[in-house]
């Protein structure tokens, strides 16, 4: 057997087979990384209801080590019509009109419902606060959502009030008009003031929940622009500028030019700092042609509590 996991597809299952390099590992561990965009509760949910399965084994616990050569079957059910509900989750709304919300999001929320998430999350939010007035493009899961930012990224994002304006700003998305600068905190000291990355980012083929550089034919183009503000030790704070808006697209290129930021349990060391524990990335400031009035209209916010915290722990503030 190759040293590599293979994989096979029937309708909705998936079937792996366990390479040397995964064996020793928990099933759930497993199967998170393996199956797609489930989290490990969702996991584990499918391995208690019997839709996780290893042949020759009747039944198999989250806590299973799997062993090279087993072959897991995965099954994944059909997704739930999700019922979205209002509910009273507390706003910080940095800009508000008959278009547009601008709105500071907090470390640790979701930007919209999906397994293992069905609510608690930004949309739950907006939908009280905004009612009816929101845009219906991206479908009743996500009503208004233009872009989204991490769960554990904090900062700044739109939400359209109508199509109209979702329209508007989905173009400029699309052409890398808007500003989007960040705030994060890294690894290592970097030799030079500022640099600019351009590598393509697409699905890291080893991990499918994971995104990573890639050659032009399997990822997007995606450029981050960055400046050191500061240094202490081995560690440094950056202001990073945008081009274009990749999923997790700081975070991997700061990875791939060995400055991972610090808290990133998925792409820096698993043993970080302590006390910090996700990563320290801020969306600062937002920019963009207003749909309505055709003006350039720019937004900032201040660092939380948290990302301080996380300056004050590596010795940067």
């Amino acid at each position: 057997m190759k040293n590599e996991v293979t994989m096979e597809t029937e309708d909705r299952c998936e079937i792996f087979t366990v390479d040397e390099k995964n064996a020793g590992k928990r099933i759930d561990v497993f199967v998170t990384e393996m199956a797609g965009d489930i989290t490990r509760s969702f996991a584990q949910k499918l391995i208690e209801s019997g839709d996780v399965s290893i042949e020759g084994r009747e039944k198999v616990a989250k806590n299973y080590k799997i062993s090279r050569g087993d072959v897991i079957r995965v099954n994944i059910p059909e997704p739930e019509e999700l019922e979205i509900v209002p509910q009273d989750i507390p706003l910080n709304i940095v800009y508000e009109d008959d278009d547009i919300l601008v709105i500071d999001k907090p470390k640790g929320m979701v930007v919209h419902p999906a397994p293992g998430n069905p609510d608690g999350t930004l949309v739950n939010a907006i939908m009280y606060h905004c009612g009816d007035s929101l845009s219906s493009i991206n479908g009743v899961i996500r009503p208004g959502i233009v872009h989204r930012i991490d769960k554990d990224t904090s900062g700044l994002l739109v939400v359209a009030k109508n199509d109209s304006a979702h329209r508007k700003l989905a173009e400029q998305f699309a052409v890398h008009s808007i500003t989007r600068e960040y705030r994060a905190v890294t690894y290592n000291n970097f030799k030079e003031d500022e640099g600019r990355v351009d590598a393509p980012v697409g699905r890291d083929p080893g991990n499918r929940l994971r995104m990573a550089v890639t050659d032009a034919a399997h990822g997007r183009r995606a450029v981050t622009n960055y400046k050191v503000l500061k240094r202490s030790g081995r560690f440094s704070y950056i202001a990073c500028r945008l081009e274009t808006g990749r999923t997790h697209q700081i975070r991997v290129h700061m990875s791939h030019i060995r400055h991972p930021l610090v808290g990133d349990k998925v792409y820096g060391p698993k043993k970080g700092v302590p006390g910090i524990e996700s990563q320290v990335l801020h969306a600062i400031l937002l920019g963009f042609i207003h749909p309505s009035t055709g003006e350039y209209v720019e937004f900032k916010s201040q660092l939380p509590d948290s990302f301080i915290e996380a300056l004050k722990k590596t010795d940067l503030f």
